[in-house]
């Protein structure tokens, strides 16, 4: 046998068919870099969503009184706490509107663990209403309901929670749901599956993306921006896909307030049980009276915020067992001395990369995109803080803000490197804007360069390519080699982290069966070829 004895051969062979029964035939990122793939476009496919109406009885108010609504669940900084949030009482629009008032009502959560009796209580002292104001004449305003948070502290790691939130002395309180908490961060203890949706919209083509969701049973759910699309309508009701298009002559641009209250009715179901994690998009910035920006969004969802160091509800961290989280802001300062890059820096110094191995980046608009629409929109916010997430050693970054789903290969700096993250874009979750088709590399389609800098995001970064394929050229004349994947479908992503250095993602197209997987892939971690600055034994 020379070299091996029967014994060794035995023992490889069989170590040789545990990995294919454990990857089955599904490829990893160590197979790569991969030859780009373009799926082409369903003839059939409709790329047009329709918004729900005020009609649609998943989206009618059906409690009486101050009862609670809109109940969701959201992570704390760590596992053993998370936040309750609902509202109480009835929104008003119009032009004499008079707020209610949050001290009239208390913020009260009564819980348990599942099987026992819900002796614990949690009180809340920052209930909020917040008001959507214009300074012209004609533009309806709006006041919310009683907006609550209630943080409960001490959970127990893995464990299902039963509970009823809102005031009892009135008597008004809710049902009883259901929440399960994350398993304590770790390097062999990580959520089941972690759902990724973006620009989700409230569309019929979104209640496709949320049942297909909802059959693959995740234990959290990452919404990467653009949550009610608001500000496609005016503020009497009018929508419109394209609002300049439809409204060009409005003095500032109005928001349908209503709408994020029929998405929080909508979402209850899911999100009274399933912790959902929040960042803003474009769609969210809403700007009114007073230059006020992300109002809504900031109010009506609970943020790790302060837990994990950060000064905004717009970037903020959090652990979700052996994963650290850093939600990024694209749409505030993110230079290198700004507020939001030192906390980064401080965040990414800090965290325990023993106790958390995984370590996934979000924001809204894509770095790395080959569609037209947004064609390296980002690219500034991409020549500040690429350097420190390569450095840190980001595995995974998820965005939207693209209407298609998009998957790359490991890159860094536009150049294949095995050591750079992997992008990926699903920014497809059925809002009632058009889906993403068109492709900057194919003829005709790429876009002058001064027209692809956001107002919103700062000045003009993206130049000609300076090496590589593309030199001399501001797009690519083929699908970019650090482009793997691309397909315009709905849909959303699945990540499912198996150890320390094995993590799969799927993506579920809506038109398919719910769990079959239009792409999927093992994203494989390489901590001794690719060393990280970070691994201290300090956690958040």
């Amino acid at each position: 046998m020379g070299l091996f004895t029967l014994p060794t051969v035995a023992l490889f062979i069989l170590l040789k068919l545990s990995l294919t029964f454990v990857h089955g035939g599904i490829p990893t990122t160590l197979d790569g870099p991969f030859k780009p793939v373009t799926v082409p476009l369903d003839k059939s496919f409709r790329g047009n969503a329709v918004d729900l109406p005020e009609t649609d009885p998943r989206v009618k108010r059906i409690v009486k009184g101050f009862e609670p609504e809109q109940i969701s669940v959201s992570l704390s900084g760590t596992h053993d706490s998370v936040w309750i949030s609902w509202i109480t009482g009835e929104f008003q629009i119009g032009d004499n509107i008079e707020p209610l008032d949050p001290k009239t009502v208390s913020g009260v959560v009564v819980y348990g663990r599942y099987g026992f009796p819900m002796t614990n209580r949690s009180t809340g002292n920052n209930s909020l209403v917040y008001n959507q104001l214009y300074q012209f004449e004609g533009l309806k305003n709006y006041t919310s309901g009683i907006i609550h948070h209630v943080r409960l502290a001490g959970l127990i790691p893995n464990t299902l929670y039963q509970y009823q939130c809102g005031d009892p002395s009135i008597p008004a309180m809710s049902s009883v749901s259901y929440f399960k908490t994350m398993p304590v961060s770790g390097p062999k203890s990580y959520p089941s599956r972690v759902a990724v949706v973006g620009d989700l919209g409230l569309t019929y083509n979104t209640t496709s993306t949320v049942d297909h969701l909802l059959a693959n049973g995740p234990d959290l759910l990452l919404l990467v921006g653009d949550v009610s699309y608001a500000d496609l309508y005016l503020t009497n009701g009018t929508g419109s896909d394209c609002y300049s298009c439809s409204f060009p002559h409005t003095p500032i641009q109005e928001t349908y307030q209503p709408r994020w209250d029929y998405w929080g009715r909508y979402m209850q179901p899911l999100v009274s049980k399933v912790p959902i994690m929040v960042l803003e998009g474009d769609h969210d910035i809403e700007q009114q009276a007073g230059n006020q920006t992300f109002v809504s969004y900031s109010s009506r969802f609970a943020f790790p915020s302060e837990e994990s160091g950060s000064s905004s509800t717009l970037f903020y961290s959090f652990n979700a067992g052996g994963i650290h989280f850093i939600m990024l802001g694209a749409y505030t300062a993110y230079n290198k001395s700004a507020d939001q890059y030192m906390w980064l820096e401080k965040d990414l110094a800090n965290f325990d990369r023993n106790l958390t191995p995984w370590l996934v980046a979000t924001w809204h608009p894509p770095w790395y995109s080959t569609y037209m629409a947004h064609y390296r929109e980002a690219e500034c916010m991409r020549v500040e803080m690429e350097d420190i997430l390569y450095k840190y050693g980001v595995d995974i970054v998820f965005n939207g803000h693209v209407h298609a789903y998009e998957r790359s290969n490991r890159v860094y700096n536009y150049t294949l490197d095995p050591c750079g993250p992997v992008y990926i874009t699903v920014g497809d979750g059925g809002n009632r804007e058009k889906m993403a088709i068109a492709h900057a590399d194919e003829p005709g389609n790429c876009p002058e360069p001064c027209t692809t800098p956001d107002k919103l995001m700062g000045g003009f970064c993206a130049f000609n390519f300076t090496s590589g394929p593309a030199a001399g050229k501001f797009c690519w004349d083929r699908q970019p080699e650090y482009s793997a994947y691309r397909e315009s479908s709905f849909g959303h992503g699945i990540l499912e982290v198996k150890n320390e250095t094995h993590a799969l993602w799927s993506w579920h197209r809506n038109q398919d069966f719910y769990r079959y997987a239009g792409d999927q892939i093992f994203i494989v971690r390489q901590p001794d070829s690719c060393p990280v600055t970070a691994n201290v034994t300090q956690n958040n």
